[in-house]
């Protein structure tokens, strides 16, 4: 029982880019982009322009803020993904125009999603090109045909309810006013490539896709806290967008991460959505939740699947931004935010074993002048388990406010309220001596007695000011208050491969964390090098308790069980109150050498205090209290460099501490646990930037690890030292029109390398040595089935040891995942398959009698109606 106690001891946004001049070189614009978190451009109007050398589509706005254009081509078809706007015409819904010039066949600009527009321009006899400026808040795209036209063809009359194009203009290569927004006024001559007089060409962003069709996301804010280019990090970090979440049609944050190297689930609460991951070997409980600290504990629910936007995993050692934490890496999820469009979301899902699940998202301005914006999420899930008598359902409700306090200045209000309950929830299976497993069905513990109930609450605020447009202070404070009430029947032992001895604990878990954070951001030049500077402070206040009591019940025949016994007397067991504080001091550097070096470097220093109080019942003088003060200091340095716009070639070195707790000899307790990792890698961007690649190879140790006292087997010392090396690839993007596909490959080498208990050259729990993922999904673009897709997703996990002593092994599984959808206009439909052929496999383990069984043929249909 000791044991059992110590281990429950230690147990979208949307982006807007500031756009800057640059040169052209071979047809294409390219620049270097600082990108922040932004509230949608509104798009009211789309109108054309004839000019020599081609069309204009010039975009009407109501902001002075320019839109974030992500571009591809395929035949002749030239596409320019918008993610930052959302196109409000006054009656339709899009705006399409057929033969408007000689040399362009379709002009059509339609919306994408909740947070997207997407133009369209297909070429009669090849790809146009096209080139991108900005003049008095306006957006114009100039389209160039593959071949010039020889005459002016007049432009069609728009379709009812848009407005009038203006006529050509007079004179070759002038634009009118109107069509710049503009007050009639005396002409001047205008450059030769169309581009009016007073305006300058803005770059255009080729990096993949930013919204909500795409598979590949060039940005992500968890590396280093602003939104950089990924391709400009020295370290591996991988995104699951939303588009990926919404076709797979996952259930919770792990079931999200089956596609990125690297990340295996470390098991569940009852089949809920507390746990942990494993990263690099080293497993990682709970996640960030916008970029905050969040759930640091396993028993603690993460944020609904629903209220998330995409989910960031950052590989290795991340303490030098966010404090105290495993070196294996970090799991962020960033959630949904209010949107300046009314959308509306409906949805209805139902599936075998009598899963049901209605939900709602809402969001839109509550004030004409749309400063004030809100969102509200709602959702109610029930099913019945795959083992018998098993049932549970979960409960979401998330508003959230963004208020427009100025032009300069942003406030976000959130809370959001979640509830699992199981009676019964899901329980474990065992595996016995010949090395099968339970009866997938059978429920090995007493479910008239087994009950979990766990929530979650969590509330707090974003404040954004930029003081001008180089240099910004950001506020948070996040505020976490769970609870956890599980009755813990289980088996320990199993004789015979027959009768399980059954021990019982009912307990009581509380959890509040409150995190607050203040940073400074700024950009700035020294000579002909640019900084982007970001110096900050943090505190975190974490408070966890436990009570306990414990009963025997009676031997349990796994055979021909007797679920029926009397109500068992519990006596009070174990209890503790655990409390930690740390105070984070950190700054960092993203430096740019020229358009091909960049440079990174970051250090951190933490305070931490912590304060341990437990009552242990079976002793003689249950009560102990310690205290116990640490500092520890984490840097981080790398080194990018870019031979081309579409490689970069990098190298990283960081370090992690993580504070620790526990019976040893010294009445001084233990030191933190450090990680240290040293990564290369290289990241890729192939078929014009529709697709992306990382592939990265890592060295990462963890010292001071906490094994047994030799001379004390009640007692613990820090002498462990573990290791953990690989090698990962992930692939993610569009590779044909309509055809998306992420995979991933970790080869990862994760064994003991120091112990007093273990053999040097054991392997650690739950890391398998290979692990593989695809999916992929075609959608067909054009015709009478156009918005009808497939979807066809293959899952390979390797053996895997089920406990550090190496006496057992988690057999290897290959799982195939299916779907069919269509999706037309404001309609979706769905049938999303998990676990196609049945395949029955363990997804984790942490011990003989305590092994997470994946979920059967599981079939889920889901419509919704978006307006």
């Amino acid at each position: 029982m000791l044991k059992l106690w110590q281990r429950s001891l230690f147990l979208a946004g949307v982006f807007s880019v500031s756009i800057v001049p640059v040169v052209c070189v071979e047809d294409r614009v390219f620049a270097q982009s600082a990108i922040e978190m932004r509230s949608p451009v509104t798009v009211t109007g789309v109108r054309l322009n004839q000019t020599a050398s081609g069309l204009e589509v010039l975009l009407e706005t109501t902001s002075s803020e320019s839109l974030s254009v992500v571009t591809s081509g395929y035949g002749k078809t030239y596409v320019a993904n918008i993610p930052n706007a959302q196109l409000a015409l006054p009656e339709e819904k899009s705006f399409r125009q057929d033969n408007p010039t000689a040399g362009i066949a379709v002009v059509s600009v339609t919306p994408q999603g909740a947070n997207g527009i997407r133009v369209i321009a297909i070429g009669s006899g090849g790809l146009p090109t096209a080139k991108l400026r900005q003049s008095n808040g306006n957006s114009i795209l100039s389209l160039t045909a593959p071949t010039a036209p020889t005459a002016q063809t007049p432009i069609p009359a728009p379709p009812e309810g848009e407005t009038a194009p203006p006529q050509p203009p007079t004179q070759p290569g002038e634009s009118t006013p109107e069509a710049q927004g503009e007050a009639p006024a005396p002409q001047a001559p205008a450059p030769q490539d169309g581009t009016a007089a007073g305006d300058e060409e803005q770059e255009i962003v080729v990096t993949g896709e930013q919204e909500e069709t795409g598979y590949s996301v060039p940005n992500a804010s968890t590396a280093t806290k602003t939104d950089t280019p990924l391709r400009d990090i020295p370290q591996s970090i991988q995104v699951v967008p939303q588009q990926v979440i919404e076709d797979r049609n996952v259930r919770n944050v792990t079931q999200a991460l089956e596609t990125v190297s690297g990340v295996v689930g470390a098991g569940s609460i009852s089949g809920s959505s507390a746990g942990g991951r494993i990263i690099r070997g080293f497993q990682q409980d709970g996640n960030f939740r916008n970029g905050y600290r969040d759930a640091p504990n396993f028993y603690i629910l993460s944020s609904p699947i629903g209220t998330i936007e995409q989910v960031e995993v950052l590989k290795g050692p991340a303490s030098v931004l966010f404090g105290g934490l495993e070196p294996g890496g970090i799991v962020n999820v960033t959630t949904k935010q209010p949107l300046s469009e009314p959308f509306y979301n409906l949805e209805f899902e139902v599936g075998n074993r009598n899963f049901y699940q209605p939900k709602i998202d809402l969001s839109g301005p509550l004030t004409e002048d749309k400063n004030l914006l809100y969102r509200f999420i709602a959702g109610y899930e029930s099913t019945d388990g795959f083992q018998d008598f098993v049932n549970t359902d979960e409960t979401t409700i998330a508003p959230s406010i963004t208020w427009k306090l100025g032009e300069r200045t942003n406030l976000n209000l959130y809370y959001e309220y979640t509830d699992f309950s199981g009676n019964p929830p899901e329980g474990s299976s065992a595996l016995l001596s010949d090395g099968s497993l339970t009866p997938r069905n059978r429920y090995i513990s007493y479910p008239d007695l087994q009950d979990v109930d766990i929530s979650a609450q969590r509330f707090g605020y974003t404040l954004t000011h930029e003081f001008n447009d180089n240099w910004q202070i950001r506020s948070a404070f996040a505020a976490l208050d769970a609870d956890t009430k599980d009755t813990q029947i289980y088996a320990t032992a199993i004789e015979d491969d027959r009768f399980a001895t059954i021990e019982g604990y009912d307990a009581d878990y509380g959890y509040k964390n409150y995190f607050a954070q203040i940073d400074l951001l700024g950009k700035f030049n020294t000579g002909s090098i640019s900084h982007q500077l970001l110096f900050g402070f943090d505190f975190n206040d974490f408070t966890d308790s436990y009570q306990g009591l414990f009963t025997n019940l009676p031997v349990l025949d796994i055979l021909n069980p007797n679920y029926d016994i009397p109500e068992p007397e519990s006596e009070p067991f174990f209890e503790f109150e655990n409390q930690v504080d740390s105070y984070g001091l950190y700054l960092q550097d993203q430096i740019a050498l020229g358009d091909r070096v960049k440079l990174l470097i970051g250090g951190r220093y933490d305070w931490i205090s912590s304060s341990l109080e437990t009552i242990d019942f079976s002793l003689e003088n249950p009560t102990d209290e310690s205290e116990r003060y640490d500092g520890a200091f984490s840097p981080r340095i790398g080194l990018v460099y870019q031979p081309s716009d579409t490689i970069s070639l990098y190298a990283s070195y960081s370090r992690s501490f993580r504070a620790q707790t526990g019976s040893g000899a010294s009445a001084l307790g233990f030191d933190p646990t450090r990680g240290t990792q040293y990564e290369v890698g290289i990241k890729a961007d192939w078929l014009e930037g529709r697709l992306s690649t990382t592939l990265a190879a890592y060295h990462l140790t963890k010292t001071n690890v906490i094994t047994d006292d030799p001379n004390n087997p009640q007692l613990s010392i820090q002498t462990g030292k573990q290791r953990s090396q690989g090698i990962e690839l992930d692939i993610a993007g569009e590779i044909l029109p309509g055809w998306k596909a992420i995979a991933s490959y970790a080869y990862t080498d994760a064994e003991v390398t120091e112990d007093n208990t273990f053999p040097v050259g054991n392997r650690l729990v739950g890391v398998p040595e290979n692990q593989a993922s695809l999916w992929t999904t075609y959608e067909i673009q054009s015709g009478s089935l156009q918005g009808l897709g497939f979807g066809l997703g293959l899952f390979y996990v390797g053996a895997r040891q089920g406990d550090l002593d190496n006496s057992f092994k988690i057999d290897d599984y290959f799982r195939t995942d299916a779907a069919l959808y269509y999706r037309r206009g404001q309609f979706n439909a769905a049938i999303n398959i998990r676990n196609l052929f049945d395949t029955d496999y363990i997804s984790s383990g942490s011990g003989r009698f305590f092994l997470e069984r994946g979920a059967p043929f599981t079939i889920v249909g889901s419509v919704g109606w978006e307006f």
